[in-house]
This record gives structure tokens, C-alpha cells and sequence, in this order.
């Protein structure tokens, strides 16, 4: 049974230029893999890290762009390797002890803290039963939603672990349109999303005006910039009564 994420993986086309740009929405610069030949950088956001991963080779179907290309859970009983676990889906999904990032990231003394978390992943897929197979059943993450919600998209599933979910949209069938199954977004939270939005504009980077989420109580806005073309959500979560 994993315990959280160890890491979300965003393979880039330019590292230097991906670095620069999440520096500039995260508002902290990362830690470094060290040079010569340095490919990887990590952000720690408290409940997962992000990784940016240097695409040397690209992939099909994605040329020169960057992408959410895999999740890292971590589990007690895993090895300190990622290992990798099959899946029908074709997705990469790995798990580990979360020993080898915990003891980078002490050994390290990163610049600035991050002030946003990941509040969850999107991944598409036209087969819902399989990831419920693969992340409740073979993983042990707990389904927390499983419904149908046409004006959001088709079947829903929200599976939780280690304060992140992992929201998971079936859209309906279309016919003879197929649709392989993705990483597709991620969103932020923040407690504070006036003030998040006014540092993020001091940086230069465009966020789309606020508004009603769909959780009640909660706020929401789009960035329109520096996110390496990846669907990106900012959530303000209900203010504790």
C-alpha cells in the first residue's frame, strides 16, 4: 500500500529554460542535479516533489514539448529504486521507499521555500475500471469519489493519498475516437490566492482573473503563463471557520 508521492516527473525539452520558468511560478529556485552532466531539477512542495527531467530523446507524439511523464509513490515496504509498475494503460507510474529523495533533500540547502502544494493531478483515460484496478486495488489508494458528472466531463474518480489526489476523468464515449490515457494537469494550492496573484504578477506571470470553484467555498484561477503548456490550476481551499 503506497503512503504518498514521492515525486511528479515533467520531462522538458530545455531544462535551463523549463528551470526558469518554474522558478518564476513556484516563486523558489530548485536544487540542482549536480554538473557535469546535470539533467534533473526538484522543487520540494511539502506533500510531493516536483521533478523537471531533461527529455534528451523526445517521445512520440510529444515533439518538443514538455509533459507530465510520470509519478513516483512511495511506499515502507518499496526498494530505495524506482521500480516500475505494469500497468494496461500505458502509463508510467513507479514506487519507492522515498529514502533517496528524503536524504537529497536534506543534504541540500535549498534557497527559498515553496508556498504552494500540489492539490491534485488530472489524468484522462476512456478506461476507468483499469485505474481503479491499478491505483485501489493494486496500490491501495483510497477511492474517494467515483461518479458520473457530464457538464465536468464523464466519470469522475478522485483517488486520495499522502494529502494529494489524483482526479482521474472518463469522458464519455465518443465513436470512433480513441484516446490514450495521460498525466494530463496538475493544480496548486494556496491559502491566499489575492496575494498568490499579485506576487505571480510582480514575476511576471499571467494568471487569468479569480472566481468560484467548484468545491464550495473555494476560489480558482488559470495560469496563462510559464506553465510549459501544462493545463495549470491555482486553488484557494475554503477559509477554516
Amino acid at each position: 500500500m503506497v503512503e504518498g508521492f514521492d515525486r511528479v516527473v515533467v520531462a522538458v525539452p530545455n531544462l535551463a529554460e523549463a528551470v526558469e520558468q518554474y522558478a518564476a511560478l513556484l516563486g523558489a529556485r530548485p536544487l540542482l542535479e549536480p554538473a557535469p552532466g546535470g539533467r534533473r531539477a526538484w522543487w520540494d512542495l511539502g506533500n510531493t516533489v516536483l521533478e523537471l527531467r531533461q527529455d534528451t530523446n523526445g517521445s512520440p507524439g510529444w515533439p518538443d514539448t514538455a509533459r507530465i511523464e510520470a509519478v513516483v509513490l512511495r511506499s515502507a515496504s518499496a526498494s530505495a529504486a524506482d521500480t516500475a509498475i505494469e500497468n494496461p494503460l500505458g502509463l508510467q507510474v513507479f514506487v519507492c521507499d522515498g529514502s533517496a529523495m528524503a536524504s537529497r533533500l536534506a543534504q541540500a540547502a535549498l534557497p527559498s521555500p515553496c508556498s504552494l502544494r500540489v492539490d491534485h493531478l488530472v489524468l484522462r483515460t476512456q478506461d476507468a475500471d483499469a485505474c481503479i484496478a491499478l491505483f485501489a486495488v493494486a496500490l491501495g489508494m483510497r477511492l474517494a469519489l467515483d461518479k458520473t458528472v457530464p457538464e465536468w466531463g464523464g466519470r469522475m474518480l478522485f483517488f486520495r493519498t499522502g494529502k494529494l489526489t489524483l482526479e482521474v476523468i472518463a469522458p464519455e464515449e465518443q465513436a470512433g475516437r480513441e484516446m490514450p490515457s495521460d498525466f494530463w494537469g496538475i493544480a496548486y494550492r494556496h491559502p491566499d490566492l489575492g496575494k498568490l496573484r499579485a506576487d505571480l504578477a510582480a514575476r511576471s506571470v499571467a494568471v487569468s482573473e479569480l472566481r468560484e470553484g467548484r468545491k464550495p467555498g473555494t476560489r480558482v484561477a488559470t495560469v496563462k503563463s510559464h506553465a510549459l503548456g501544462i493545463p495549470t490550476l491555482l486553488i484557494e481551499p475554503p477559509a477554516r471557520q
